[in-house]
């Protein structure tokens, strides 16, 4: 089993930030339903100000390749169009668990 964790810093007011996080949560969670290989996946909006990362998305597949399949899925492309005009950086650990 694969653990993929990805963090994502927005660009915009912290209204804007706000909206595009809570889009992209509400689009996220729907994904298991659209995509077998996503096992399960927990989305956390950033509550705290003094912290530079707004959104931490963990997901779980069987394995790398089931990864890979998730992230081509036109599901999962969607969401990720929903942030590509506020995307400011994104960072990603995938490991076993």
């Amino acid at each position: 089993m694969v653990k993929h964790v990805v963090m994502f810093r927005f660009k915009g007011t912290a209204e804007e930030v706000k909206e595009v996080a809570d889009k992209f949560t509400k689009a996220l969670v729907q994904l298991p339903d659209d995509i077998p290989q996503l096992k399960s996946i927990e989305v956390g909006i950033n509550i705290n100000p003094a912290e530079k990362w707004h959104l931490v998305l963990a997901a779980t597949a069987d394995s790398l390749e089931d990864v890979a399949i998730y992230s081509a899925h036109p599901a999962h492309q969607a969401a990720v169009a929903i942030i590509a005009p506020y995307k400011e950086d994104r960072a990603c650990v995938d490991y076993y668990i």
